[in-house]
């Protein structure tokens, strides 16, 4: 997922220090009376179009331009009708996720929170006392998720510049290893270029890249449109309505990992104008998500068919305008590989840096830098497939993340206050979601880390 400095994992001044205590100071009216908006430090608030905005840019990424090659894996017309319901349903969590935040805002008295706070908090001023002395590692779990997330979004990136520039090399429709430099060497020769680019610490320099990198991918979802009704041969009612059950876990993996953007949710709903009206937002903002994701899914496999390789600009001829879209694509794709390395690293080097002399900063975080770089260059190395890799990471990261996680923590906040409801229907919501989360999770993981593995290794 493309990444802006509106995502950024804020830490309150609490957790700089270290200090992390959540406790109920206020219920009922009380609370849902607590004007957060007005305890929250000055500052410039964006108003719900600019909100829909960032939310679009935050869940447009890498996933999207290989979307197509998951549609292939599943089959078209069930991609189709999962795409849809995946991204109801991703959007449901992120409200849930927010609907939560704003729910404890009024009990702790606390006007904003990051995920990991909200986590956390859930966890102590919830009703299970035997599982508050776990709120720490409920914190972490969505922290290490969140790294694993972000810095495995790296390894696909440096894998679709990679297989972008094997293909403008060898002047070739395909991108195989029988011509021309095999592909983990152009994924090597990326090692020194990242080392530099992410040795810049300040994001003011990367973050207005965010924005061509967005005009870029609707570029590319509209060029996805034309070449694939040009290039077309059959169809669509003449493709396989659905394959095998381990390309449904692939799809959903790489379909969720496409839509979802609920680590952002709540960097989203803190710098609102207005945010009561996050539901609003959600509701544009996964509306025009779902739309691109269907949009380059469907025509991007009913164009090129069997054919179809990642990212999607692969399949687009070798003409000047395309050329132009390929290039431009691996640029900013480049850059985006920092502005997603940014994220985690700013999270663990929160905690690696307690053991160093201040003064020893500067060289111990660009040390540090280099060996996390090098570390991601060799596992794209390793593992250079796009789409195994995109719905390892969605299985894995995003069933925790953007389905288990929000479904528990608003099952905390709502135990007592509103209650179980009729029929314990709260209840029962929550372990249907956590059924679904854990059967994607287990399945989607297993099925996406198998395939993974054979094309590496057999």
């Amino acid at each position: 997922m493309f990444t802006s400095v509106d995502h950024i994992r804020r830490r309150s001044p609490a957790h700089r220090s270290g200090h992390h205590k959540y406790e109920i100071k206020a219920t009922g009216e009380a609370a849902k009376n607590y004007d957060f908006l007005s305890a929250r430090p000055p500052g410039k608030r964006t108003n719900v179009i600019e909100s829909i905005g960032h939310l679009v840019k935050s869940c447009l990424g890498g996933g999207v331009v290989a979307i197509h090659e998951a549609y292939k894996q599943c089959g078209l017309w069930t991609s189709v009708v999962l795409t849809i319901i995946l991204g109801i349903f991703v959007a449901y969590l992120m409200m849930i996720l927010a609907r939560s935040a704003q729910k404890i805002y009024g009990r702790v008295q606390i006007p904003q929170m990051s995920y990991p706070d909200l986590a956390e908090a859930a966890l102590v001023t919830g009703p299970f006392v035997k599982l508050r002395k776990y709120s720490k590692c409920l914190r972490y779990a969505v922290d290490v998720t969140i790294c694993i997330d972000l810095f495995g979004s790296c390894c696909v990136y440096q894998v679709m510049i990679a297989r972008t520039a094997k293909q403008l090399v060898d002047g070739s429709d395909e991108v195989t290893d029988e011509s021309g430099m095999p592909l983990r060497a152009y994924v090597a020769m990326l090692l020194i270029p990242c080392l530099l680019l992410c040795m810049i610490t300040s994001l003011k320099y990367l973050a207005p890249f965010s924005i061509v990198a967005d005009i870029i991918i609707l570029t590319v979802a509209g060029a996805t449109v034309y070449y694939a009704i040009q290039h077309s041969t059959k169809s669509p009612f003449e493709f396989e309505a659905f394959k095998t059950a381990s390309g449904l876990f692939e799809f959903m993996g790489v379909c969720v990992f496409s839509m979802e953007g609920v680590g952002v949710t709540l960097a989203i709903e803190n710098n609102m104008e207005e945010p009561k009206k996050i539901n609003l937002v959600l509701a544009g903002g996964m509306s025009v998500v779902i739309g691109i994701v269907l949009c380059v899914g469907f025509f991007g496999y009913w164009g090129f068919g069997e054919k179809s390789k990642s990212p999607v600009t692969l399949n687009f001829p070798l003409s000047p305008f395309p050329i132009a879209l390929k290039v431009g694509m691996a640029v900013m794709v480049y850059v985006t590989f920092a502005l997603n390395f940014w994220v985690p690293f700013d999270l663990v080097w929160y905690y690696i840096k307690q053991k160093y002399d201040p003064e020893k900063y500067w060289l111990w975080e660009r040390v540090y830098r280099a060996i996390f770089v090098t570390t991601i260059t060799l596992i794209a190395v390793v593992f250079p497939s796009v789409t195994k890799f995109i719905g390892l990471l969605g299985s894995f990261c995003l069933s925790n993340m953007g389905f288990i996680y929000p479904s528990f923590i608003e099952l905390c906040l709502d135990w007592s206050d509103p209650g179980l409801g009729i029929m314990m229907w709260r209840l029962w919501k929550f372990v249907f979601i956590l059924i679904f989360g854990t059967i994607l999770c287990i399945i989607g993981t297993y099925s996406n880390a198998k395939e993974l593995i054979n094309e590496v290794f057999y």
